[in-house]
This record gives structure tokens, C-alpha cells and sequence, in this order.
């Protein structure tokens, strides 16, 4: 796994690699309608690899700091889709669009949010807090909001039961490892990383089938799906670093945390009653997802151009 991660950088190809798999899945449909079946799976190996790789005595450190265990759950889940929904109604967007907007800010924050925390060379502990904490809630806030702000329903009891299974058999499998195979797991660590790359790439992958056809169809549409996705992720993630204390790694992380959701969770929920443009307001969230790391990245390099990672110190400790 040199290949995508070499020691002397931060994992540099990876946000590269989430933005060719955006790019594969729209230019070649075919492409994506493959890796279509292949999404639970994909999903479930970035929250495992999450769990694996992230360190417990960072994890404990992130539950004690201030703020991440209650304020920034609460800003996720609450705070965040009462500001879109002021926006949506600010902007005068189209109802549909406004009420996919709010649902989307609703969203826990994405599985892979730690994943790519790491990839960036950011704190990876903080991340899979706040999302674990904000799916914790999810069950009662995403259909409150949903309800609320456009008589959509969510069922909360399929809700619990999908997020439940989802990470309580992904944090049972990593306890089992660190337990009884944790040489094993220090040795395969770059191995673990490559897996959770390849892993949102695939969900990268699967995200944009049938979006190109709907492009087709419905241009101006799209081109308004895909700028209000933008400018949402984007508002959020300099929210969070704006209004974060701390060092810019700390901001970002925040930001990451608060721009990234799980929006899937939401489209699923809502079954038959997803419409036309909500449905491709859902997909266009994906894009800046995987295409955001790049400028990440790029603010990380020109910031410090050669920083010591904590993942080449794991890996020079191996």
C-alpha cells in the first residue's frame, strides 16, 4: 500500500483518488451502476477501518474535550438544519430543494469522516465522537426535522435499527481485533488505510449512478443542485473553522465534521416519498465530499509544506 500512502507524505493521493472515483462514476455510468450493490459493503468497511485505526487513548482524549461530546452533536443535528432551513427560506428555493437542503444538514455527519481525517492527516478521534454522538440522536432529531419542515416522514424504530447494526457490528469486530490481533492490526495498518480508501471510492462510485442520465435530462436543475450542494458544505465547514478555537488542524477537523453528512441515511429513509430533484440534490452532496480533500489538502501544504504526521509517527513506532 506504499503506492497510496508513502511515508514521506500525508497520504497525499488519497483525496486525489475520492475525486477520480466522483469523476469515473460520472463519465462512466456503467462504472457506477456496478458499485451500486457493492455500497452497504462499502460503507461497512469505512466505519470498521474507522474504528481499527483510530487510537483509543485519542479517542478517550476527544471525550473529554470540551465541546465535542455535547455542543458540536447539538450544532450537527439541531443547530445546523435550523440555519439551513433559514437560508433555504432566505435564497427563496423551490420547496422540494429547500426541504432536501434542511434533511441533508440533519444528517449525522458521514462514516468516513474520520477516514478522511486521517487521510488529510488531521485528528481522526474527534470525528468518529461527534459522529457516533450525532447518530446516537439521529433516530430522534432527523425525523423531527424531516417532519417538521416539510411533513416528511422518516420512520425513527427502522432508523435506530439501521445505524445500530451498522456500527455496533462494526465496533464489536474492531474490539475483537484490537483484543486478540492487535500486532496483527499494527503491522496491517497501511493495509486498513488502503482498505477504507478504496472503500469511499467505491461509494464514490455508487453515489453517481444514474446522476449522468439525470444531468441529461434536467440540466439547469443540476447545475442548481450541485452549487447549493457546494455552497452548503462549504458554509459549514467555514463555520466550523471560523467559530473554532484552536489550531488550523483543529479547525478543520471541525469544519470536515460539520461540512461532511451522511446524507444516504436520510435518502433511504425516506423510500418512495423521495422526489426527482430531492433525489438529485442528495447525489450532488457526494460531490464536494470527495472533491473538497483536494483544496483541504492544498491549505494543509501551503500552510506547513513538509509536517510531521501522527500517522508516520504510528508507522515509524511499527
Amino acid at each position: 500500500m506504499s503506492w497510496f500512502f508513502p511515508r514521506s507524505l500525508p497520504q497525499p493521493r488519497g483525496p486525489l483518488l475520492l475525486a477520480l472515483g466522483v469523476g469515473l462514476g460520472l463519465a462512466v455510468p456503467a462504472l457506477a451502476e456496478a458499485a451500486r450493490p457493492l455500497m452497504p459493503g462499502a460503507i461497512f468497511v469505512i466505519v470498521l477501518s474507522s474504528f481499527l485505526r483510530v487510537d483509543g487513548a485519542a479517542l478517550a482524549a476527544a471525550l473529554r474535550r470540551p465541546g465535542w461530546p455535547l455542543i458540536l452533536p447539538a450544532a450537527v443535528m439541531l443547530a445546523c438544519p435550523l440555519l439551513a432551513a433559514a437560508s433555504a427560506q432566505l435564497l427563496g428555493l423551490p420547496p422540494e430543494l429547500a426541504i432536501a437542503l434542511v434533511l441533508a444538514c440533519a444528517a449525522p455527519p458521514s462514516g468516513g469522516t474520520a477516514a478522511v481525517a486521517r487521510m488529510l492527516g488531521l485528528d481522526d478521534a474527534g470525528p468518529l465522537v461527534v459522529t457516533l454522538l450525532s447518530m446516537a440522536l439521529a433516530p430522534v432529531t432527523v425525523p423531527l426535522v424531516a417532519r417538521a419542515i416539510g411533513n416528511v416522514a422518516i420512520d425513527p424504530l427502522a432508523l435506530g435499527v439501521r445505524l445500530a447494526l451498522l456500527v455496533g457490528s462494526a465496533a464489536i469486530i474492531a474490539l475483537l481485533v484490537r483484543r486478540y490481533a492487535m500486532r496483527s492490526l499494527q503491522r496491517a495498518g497501511r493495509l486498513v488505510d488502503g482498505g477504507a480508501v478504496l472503500s469511499l471510492v467505491v461509494f464514490a462510485l455508487s453515489t453517481m449512478a444514474g446522476v449522468q442520465s439525470q444531468i441529461r435530462a434536467q440540466p439547469e436543475l443540476t447545475l442548481l443542485c450541485v452549487a447549493l450542494a457546494f455552497a452548503a458544505n462549504l458554509v459549514m465547514q467555514t463555520l466550523g473553522i471560523a467559530l473554532t478555537p484552536g489550531s488550523l488542524r483543529q479547525r478543520l477537523t471541525v469544519g470536515l465534521t460539520l461540512g461532511n453528512r451522511n446524507v444516504g441515511l436520510v435518502w433511504s429513509g425516506l423510500g418512495a416519498s423521495l422526489s426527482s430533484p430531492m433525489s438529485l440534490f442528495f447525489a450532488a452532496t457526494q460531490l464536494p465530499i470527495y472533491l473538497l480533500p483536494l483544496l483541504i489538502e492544498w491549505l494543509i501544504t501551503i500552510r506547513n509544506p513538509s509536517p510531521v504526521m501522527e500517522t508516520e509517527r504510528v508507522d515509524s513506532a511499527e
